[in-house]
């Protein structure tokens, strides 16, 4: 690959893959510690329109010299600073001569690279805590990036936040002044602005953080200078000249799912190569009811070149009897993989593979970016055979949802695609637990037609992130009339979200509920129980599998 972060006006070669990287741009760049929220961080830069990349936290110093970013955030992570095996930096980014922001953990390594004391914390901070703002900023000070607490212009003397830390600050650096603290750590906050050195204990990236962006916003503008020069209409134009680069006089197939990630990647890739692209799709036999026929007909109004594929019987045979989530995602991905290569050799010859893979597909599925611990492997992440002879074009490979939503409104796609709530590549096969057969593909597609219905009825649909049915491999004995039945449990999992990071559950109106689990149980003969699932994510995922 050579050089991981040569640059030129069209590419860019960075630590984690091929991608755009807009030169003009004020960048601020985020080292990855291992925290699961890293990439929060430069989605929330990126909602303020800066531009963020996340690099790996042992990058040398000289490459990201070379980059000329206008400034450095260290993330959060699992380690303690104290551990041998605790992830490090290049201390001589203190020294840059741009401003860096310690988050968490970034600021327990600040702290213990520059001559604090970072101890084991009394009482562990997780979950939310509350941060008394000690020192307020100067209005008629020498400026925001010279002034103490700049982080907190316009934020309360009071906030609640988001903790996660096992370590805090004993004692802060010498030069450093606390800014704030906290019922368990006595510094929360630090900063010495003579050398543009500010660290915070809690994760302003979270939505739980109250005044999280605005501190962040104070950090980019106030004490970085941007400008706010990023947006999504030139993400439009830099994702489509990388493309056009990379597959040159190629051919692509791109698969389409009929979400609106693979729809989005298909628009781009089209306006980029045009007629070089064929798009297909696979019906899996774990789609919901009536969902490849619906597919079809939109897919026609869009005009894009497309293959109907049924694959249904293939991928069913192949799942009998995998019971194990990640048995079963990888049965679905190398499933894919078969079918796609089968197809494309139809067309002759074809060099890549284009997919809507998003960035939290990649930080669920595998330890890619710095640190980040493997959670579960997505179909078209961690479920590809290592043997796949194309080569991936994934135009959003590190946006979010609520990003490809935007970009997908930018290319003029239609309301409906737009605001379709996400569905996993692995389809159905991640909501049944246990086997997957037809038998319990039917009593799901039937349960989850009927949440659909109701959550669309009662004006809910666009406000979930996700809402849907899940099969449970759990039967209990239930009444109906004068008999006894012993049949399945349905758990209905809606939650609200932002990005799909992190995601709370729906507080539903209860009449809805009752209506759902009233049709569950008399129209869907096989279920005699339904139930709702309360928990958040942390600690839980959205999806069951």
């Amino acid at each position: 690959m050579g050089d991981p972060h040569r640059y030129n006006s069209v590419l860019s070669v960075w630590p984690y893959g091929l991608r755009a990287t807009p030169l003009t741009h004020q960048t601020i760049i985020v080292l990855d510690f291992g925290s699961q929220f890293t990439q929060l961080i430069a989605r929330r830069l990126r909602e303020l329109s800066v531009y963020s990349e996340v690099w790996a936290p042992d990058t040398p110093i000289e490459k990201i010299r070379a980059r000329n970013p206008v400034g450095v955030i260290l993330s959060g992570g699992p380690k303690s600073v104290s551990e041998a095996t605790a992830p490090k930096c290049d201390p001589a980014v203190y020294e840059l001569g741009r401003p860096v922001l310690g988050i968490c953990y970034g600021m327990q390594l600040m702290t213990a690279n520059l001559g604090g004391t970072v101890a084991p914390a009394p009482q562990r901070e997780y979950g939310h805590a509350k941060v008394t703002v000690t020192s307020r900023p100067d209005p008629s000070g020498p400026g925001a990036s010279k002034d103490p607490a700049a982080l907190f212009v316009g934020v309360p003397s009071e906030i609640r936040v988001w903790a996660s830390h096992g370590d805090f600050v004993a004692a802060a650096p010498p030069g450093f002044s606390v800014v704030a603290t906290s019922a368990n750590a006595p510094v929360a906050a630090m900063s010495d602005p003579s050398r543009g050195l500010f660290a915070i204990l809690f994760h302003p990236e979270v939505a739980h953080t109250e005044r999280g962006l605005e501190i962040l916003r104070n950090f980019a503008f106030g004490i970085c200078g941007c400008t706010g020069d990023w947006t999504m209409a030139s993400f439009v134009e830099e994702a489509t000249s990388r493309i056009r680069a990379q597959v040159g006089d190629g051919r692509v197939v791109c698969a389409l799912s009929g979400g609106v990630d693979s729809t989005v990647a298909a628009l781009i890739i089209h306006r980029a190569i045009g007629e070089k692209l064929t798009c297909i799709f696979v019906d899996n036999g774990v789609l919901r009811k009536d969902e490849a026929a619906q597919i079809r007909k939109r897919y026609e109004r869009l005009k894009l070149p497309l293959v109907f594929v049924d694959a249904s019987s293939l991928f069913l045979n192949r799942l009998a009897g995998a019971v194990d989530p990640e048995r079963k995602r990888k049965i679905i991905g190398a499933t894919f993989i078969d079918v796609f290569e089968a197809e494309a050799a139809k067309l002759g010859h074809v060099d890549f593979l284009a997919q809507g893979t998003l960035y939290p597909d990649v930080i669920e599925s595998v330890s890619i970016v710095g640190q980040a611990s493997m959670i579960k492997s997505h179909h078209n992440v961690g479920g590809l055979p290592e043997r796949m002879r194309m080569k991936l074009v994934e135009p959003l490979r590190e946006l979010f949802k609520d990003e490809v939503r935007v970009v997908g409104r930018q290319l003029g796609l239609e309301e409906e695609f737009v605001v379709r709530q996400p569905f996993p590549g692995p389809g159905l096969a991640v909501r049944i637990l246990g086997e997957v057969t037809p038998a319990r593909l039917e009593l799901l597609r039937a349960a989850d037609a009927i949440v659909a219905e109701e959550v669309r009825r009662d004006g809910w649909y666009t406000k979930l992130w996700q809402s849907f049915a899940v099969l449970l491999p759990v039967q209990s004995v239930g009444v109906m009339g004068d008999e006894r039945t012993y049949e399945y449990t349905c758990a209905i999992r809606a939650v609200e979200s932002r990005d799909g990071m992190t995601a709370d559950w729906a507080r539903l109106p209860h009449e809805l509920l009752a209506r759902i689990s009233s049709r569950i149980v008399n129209e869907v003969k096989g279920i005699n129980r339904v139930v709702y699932d309360i928990s958040s994510k942390p600690p839980s995922t959205i999806e069951w599998e």
